[in-house]
């Protein structure tokens, strides 16, 4: 699991003199060395933590080939899904983008569902209805969502009106 932790600015000023002083110091008691300093700094490490927030960030790639079941669509049909998860306690921010072209008319609903590669599988978030290519949004999410983004257990997929249940698809990962 790939996690991007933040920490308040202060927190990161603290810290950045807290390493200052152990690069200047010489450890003879002078306020600059490490026998002053490793007491502020375990102190600072601490506090940054309880200020954290984790970022999870997810992508997808979409086709008619990775569809179940197999739409009739044309195999030039495809898109992208890049999405953000923000943790700050028990809040998860989830925001994203979606794109796609190729499709057999208008979109008319995009979801995240639940389910591994080639397993249809319920709505987890919805994302839009009717769609266009290049919207984005922001919704808070469940953890049962976001854990099933994280171990590979999530699909995006688009809806039109002649594959109702589903024209293109593309299996979630974690993405740097």
């Amino acid at each position: 699991m790939r996690k991007i932790v933040t920490i308040g600015v202060g927190a990161v000023f603290a810290l950045g003199l807290a390493a200052g002083a152990l690069a200047r110091g010489n450890g003879s008691g002078d306020g600059y060395g490490p026998s002053t300093s490793t007491a502020a700094t375990t102190t600072t490490t601490t506090a940054a933590v309880s200020a954290k927030s984790e970022i999870y960030k997810f992508k997808a790639t979409l086709t008619a080939a990775q569809e179940v079941p197999k739409p009739k669509a044309p195999a030039s049909a495809g898109g992208t899904f890049t999405a953000r998860t923000v943790e700050k306690g028990s809040t998860k921010t989830f925001t994203w983008k979606l794109t796609f072209h190729g499709l057999t008319g208008p979109a008319v609903a995009a979801h995240v569902h639940f389910g591994k590669k080639g397993v249809p599988g319920g709505v987890a978030i919805a994302l839009c209805g009717p769609c266009k290519s290049g919207q984005t949004g922001k919704a808070q999410i469940s953890s049962k969502a976001e854990d099933a983004m994280e171990k590979g257990g999530a699909y995006v997929n688009v809806h039109t009106a002649k594959n109702a249940g589903g024209e293109i698809r593309g299996q979630v990962a974690l993405s740097k």
